[in-house]
């Protein structure tokens, strides 16, 4: 069997199976449906529980940053080629169960969290067949990137001076879905310094 033949038969993504992310910390990256990715499973090994399944391992919760609380499920993917069972194509995907919101103070609780990370773990598993990859290679625009293809933060003096024109940066954060001020990118403080002085300006 040719080592690349399932790898080139489902690394490309169709475009109506893409999403672009436009905000948030994986913003300029782009989501696949996750049903592209069952479908595409279905394509290749044959209907789910014959071709292929999937076992869960374990799912737990864990403390995170704060008062925030993770999901985390570890899912072995396995798939029938030729006849022959796979070994476990291990994955691990993590959702949010319980986040908290500085300037609303409020708790949001997601009751839908393990079946997001089952979904983020089913992901990884399907990532290490090739499936989507040309999405993944595309600038290496996974949120799994390294500190060089991330955006620029903003320096102390940035956001003290945020702090001195009276910018409430909880919210901002809110806004931007940023986990907290040292999230904050150079550009977008330089941006949000501008605005303010021009506010002061006006009034």
């Amino acid at each position: 069997m040719d080592n690349l033949k399932i790898y080139n038969a489902v690394r490309e993504v169709p475009e109506e199976a893409k999403k672009a992310i436009n905000d948030g910390r994986l913003k300029g990256k782009t989501d696949i449906n996750p049903m592209w990715r069952i479908k595409t499973l279905t394509e290749q090994f044959g209907v789910c529980g014959i071709g292929w399944f999937y076992e869960i391992t374990n799912k737990r919760l864990e403390k995170g940053d704060g008062d925030t609380v993770c999901a985390f499920v570890d899912i072995a993917l396995y798939i029938k080629v030729d006849g022959e069972w796979s070994r476990p194509i291990m994955g691990t995907g993590g959702s949010l169960f319980v986040q908290f919101y500085k300037n609303k103070e409020y708790y949001d609780t997601n009751d839908e969290c393990f079946k997001m990370a089952l979904t983020d773990a089913l992901s990884v598993s399907c990532k290490a067949l090739g499936i989507g990859a040309d999405v993944y290679w595309e600038k290496d625009k996974t949120k799994y990137s390294t500190n060089d293809n991330k955006p620029k933060l903003a320096t102390p003096e940035q956001l003290n001076e945020l702090g001195m024109l009276g910018v409430d940066m909880d919210k901002m954060c809110d806004h931007y879905n940023l986990a907290n001020v040292l999230d904050i990118s150079y550009d977008l403080a330089e941006k949000t310094i501008k605005q303010a002085k021009n506010t002061k300006v006006g009034a």
